[in-house]
């Protein structure tokens, strides 16, 4: 179980272990970008094969370009939904800021009917800004759209009528809101990628937290995790689970791996550097980033394993979400991805946090 970084009294999770997309482009072996028709349908075969290997979660994160043409994920889901049995589903993330909480709310009750209550939420500001001057909002307003738009969300998720009103959107009164849930709340997640406003914000609504850790070392997060414990107590709030979402790549070796995946991410962010500000990754950078102490999960499957299992001990987090997936792989080395993180990575990193509970226990 993760061990908590905190003087608070530590609570026991089970840990559990998914995948996330934001529908990255996918190439075929020759090279040529596939219809984004074909890799929404790709991206049901992910899911399809995500529950038949045990993973516990798979999520879709929602985006509105060309290299990411994931718009309506929760679509892509009830697809998923149809064809699976066991595994959990929901956003990684939805853009909260810009859409309606009460159709978010109405889209995953809906998924979870679909699914036999099998969907989740994470609910995020939007570090992809593009849906906001798609759905005609002003990224001024970037900060008050979320505050309110997540208390009314938690107000939703509580079930019954609700009575609402604040600057962003009309106003509610005793509103019946559906479809109802069978068996209480749907999970609702917060994405966090380095505001510690947003882990307080996470606490106070009630929300399970999801550490977006994107680059740079994961310690730096420790703290998050600290707070946000202390926080759940201090709002007299229950315990509950933290996450980690990072992007990475499974391979056979770890050579293999960064042969496949180093020339699609130099690519990708190269282009969004010019968008986003940041610096061209370079190849030092990136084998930093791989290393031990960065946020890249690129390798074999035992260097993955033990990246994954020694980083969700250090934040006290149950959940570990691997972002899979590089504008320009092919379906076959997708394939092949998630079936070495299911069938050898996630069994090892189990192992690996066994192994190190049992030493604590002697």
């Amino acid at each position: 179980m993760p061990e908590t970084p905190s003087s608070t009294k530590p609570v026991q999770f089970p840990f559990t272990f998914g995948l996330d997309t934001f529908g990255d482009f996918i190439n075929d072996e020759e090279g040529h970008t596939l219809s984004h028709a074909q890799i929404i349908r790709h991206l049901v075969e992910h899911g399809v094969l995500a529950d038949q290997i045990g993973l516990d979660f798979f999520g879709i994160g929602e985006h509105h370009t060309d290299d990411f043409p994931l718009s309506a994920g929760d679509v892509v889901l009830a697809a998923i939904a149809s064809l699976t049995s066991h595994i959990h589903l929901g956003s990684a993330v939805t853009v909260l800021s810009s859409d309606d909480p009460v159709r978010v709310f109405q889209r995953y009750s809906t998924l979870n009917a679909v699914s036999n209550g099998r969907a989740e939420v994470i609910l995020g500001r939007g570090s992809s800004i593009d849906s906001f001057p798609l759905f005609g909002y002003d990224l001024s307003d970037y900060e008050e759209l979320f505050e309110e738009k997540a208390s009314l969300f938690a107000e939703i998720i509580k079930g019954g009528p609700v009575t609402w009103k604040g600057k962003t959107r009309a106003p509610l009164y005793n509103q019946d809101i559906v479809p109802h849930t069978e068996s209480g709340p749907f999970p609702v997640w917060v994405g966090v990628g380095g505001s510690p406003q947003s882990v307080i914000r996470a606490a106070h609504l009630g929300f399970r937290l999801m550490l977006a850790i994107i680059g740079g070392s994961s310690s730096r997060f420790v703290p998050f995790s600290r707070l946000y414990l202390q926080a759940l107590e201090r709002f007299g709030r229950p315990a509950l689970p933290i996450g980690v979402h990072s992007p990475g790549h499974v391979a056979a070796t770890d050579e293999q791996a960064h042969e496949e995946f180093w020339p699609h991410y130099r690519e990708v962010m190269a282009r969004y550097s010019k968008i986003r500000g940041f610096a061209v990754p370079t190849k030092e950078s990136f084998l930093y980033e791989t290393g031990p102490g960065g946020a890249l999960y690129v390798g074999s499957p035992e260097t993955v394993a033990q990246k994954i299992a020694k980083n969700l001990s250090a934040l006290g987090a149950s959940h570990f979400d691997l972002k899979y997936g590089m504008g320009g792989l092919t379906q076959r080395v997708l394939m092949t991805n998630i079936e070495l993180y299911g069938t050898q990575v996630v069994p090892r990193v189990r192992e690996l946090l066994a192994q190190a509970q049992d030493n604590r226990s002697h």
